[in-house]
């Protein structure tokens, strides 16, 4: 199980809050080494991944659940050896769903414990076997290593198990008898006088929603063809994808091509950029030549304006972004630590500014008034 350990990494200056665990990775041989889990709802096993690109790890076995008689293994400069009669104590889906409530605590978001409780609090309010099987879906939800942290010290989740059952029904433990009417009974006065402690602790939670804003990050991969698909994906998103765009009666074929026409001190070699075969080339162009002065100080402005043309003229582009809802968006760009997440070391502009058009985008559809 995740404790309550404290790390951080910083990206851009900003501190991402975190945690870690230990875990084998399994590259050969097993290696023993810690898991780190972060706030934005990336994981670094090896190397800072999403959420879903974590569970493909572990589903692949990179992040090892199973170990195997006799494999060897080792933690890094300290000991190796072979594991003799192992006993396995996770399973893919446990690692997963205890990383994932992981990210939700570290957002003071509900984790599946929360949404377990509140489930059961919808139940005692209204009682009926339709709330019950929810209830108890949302139990059953919780990791099997969490479960029994969900009651006290002495009877642990006892309470929870009868009630989610109901009277006559059977818990998840084998081992446990029929639940009676009189438990049935005693489980519902538990949670009741709960119910009532908890009321008189409530605090008024904040107007304006989370003091953090972190969710499961989205990586945007870069786009490595030249033409447009019917339905490109994320990949959409990408500045080299192949959405041409008209910026101050300028045609561009993509906001890279934009981009680098626009910083280009010569007129003539702007048009050349603008007309190169494929973003790569329009970037080498500019890259033989000077910069317009100042450019570093209207860099951000100037990719703001397009990435806002981008999206106001392709519609179904705009609907792409949209779907990520308030994802933090990695954006990787394999030329530029500015622009570019870099692994998470670089500043990832092109992604927090996409962040920015988003907002706008939602901020159009619910009908707010523009600046």
């Amino acid at each position: 199980m995740i404790g309550n350990r404290i790390t951080h990494r910083v990206v851009d200056g900003v501190h991402i809050p975190g945690t870690w665990r230990p875990a084998f990775i399994r590259n050969g041989r097993y290696f023993l080494t810690d898991l780190f889990i972060y706030a934005d709802g990336l994981v670094d096993c090896w190397g800072l991944v999403t959420l879903e690109e974590f569970e493909e790890k572990v589903r692949t076995g990179w992040v090892a659940t199973t170990l195997p008689e006799g494999a060897p293994a080792s933690i890094h400069g300290l000991a190796r050896w072979k594991f003799g009669e192992p006993r396995n104590q996770l399973t893919p889906d446990l690692l997963v769903a205890e990383v994932r409530d992981t990210v939700d605590r570290l957002n003071n978001r509900p984790d599946s414990a929360g949404r377990c409780m509140a489930a059961v609090r919808a139940f005692l309010a209204d009682r009926t076997e339709e709330n019950r099987a929810v209830a108890r879906a949302a139990f059953l939800a919780v990791p099997v290593s969490r479960r029994r942290a969900l009651g006290d010290m002495d009877s642990k989740d006892w309470n929870l198990r009868v009630l989610v059952a109901g009277p006559g029904g059977r818990t998840y433990l084998a081992a446990d008898p029929p639940v009676t009417q009189e438990a049935y009974e005693r489980a519902v006065a538990h949670f009741e006088q709960q119910a009532d402690r908890l009321a008189e602790l409530r605090v008024r939670a904040s107007a304006d929603g989370p003091v953090t804003s972190y969710a499961p990050a989205v990586h945007l991969y870069p786009w490595i063809s030249n033409d447009t698909v019917a339905e490109p994906g994320r990949r959409g998103l990408h500045n080299a994808y192949p959405a041409p765009i008209t910026v101050d009666k300028a045609d561009y074929p993509s906001v890279s091509h934009a981009y680098w026409a626009l910083s280009a001190a010569q007129p003539e070699v702007r048009a050349a950029i603008a007309a190169a075969a494929t973003p790569s080339a329009a970037l080498d162009l500019a890259v033989a030549t000077p910069r317009r002065e100042g450019w570093e100080h209207v860099r951000a402005a100037v990719m703001t304006s397009l990435l806002r043309a981008k999206y106001d003229q392709h519609p179904e582009l705009a609907e792409i972004l949209l779907a990520t809802g308030d994802a933090i968006l990695i954006y990787e760009d394999v030329d530029s630590a500015f622009w570019g997440s870099k692994a998470g070391q670089g500043r990832n502009w092109t992604g927090r500014l996409l962040e920015l058009v988003r907002s706008e985008l939602h901020m159009r559809r619910a009908g707010f008034p523009g600046p």
